[in-house]
């Protein structure tokens, strides 16, 4: 299991759009994919899930990525969420 603590830099938010990225972003790994916000963790792949956190615009947010492709998971989440 891996994690990371990232601000999200998101050019456009996490409005739906926003959301429906990140969970594609996700879903292309094996590997599971979870959000915190420090009180609610959440699976990255649900939009349901995702949508719940109500994520803004520099909020801290930490990536937790357990399986397979772990790590290439954890750095492409990292990289969307900070608007790399």
């Amino acid at each position: 299991m891996k994690n990371r603590k990232v601000t999200l830099s998101f050019a456009d938010g996490m409005d739906a759009h926003g959301i429906a990225l990140c969970v594609q972003t996700a879903s292309q790994y094996e590997s599971s994919v979870r959000l915190t916000d420090g009180v609610r963790r959440m699976n990255a792949k649900s939009i349901m899930g995702m949508m719940a956190l109500g994520l803004a615009l520099g909020d801290d947010v930490t990536i937790e990525t357990d399986g397979p492709d772990e790590d290439a998971a954890l750095e492409a989440m990292s990289a969307f969420l900070a608007g790399e």
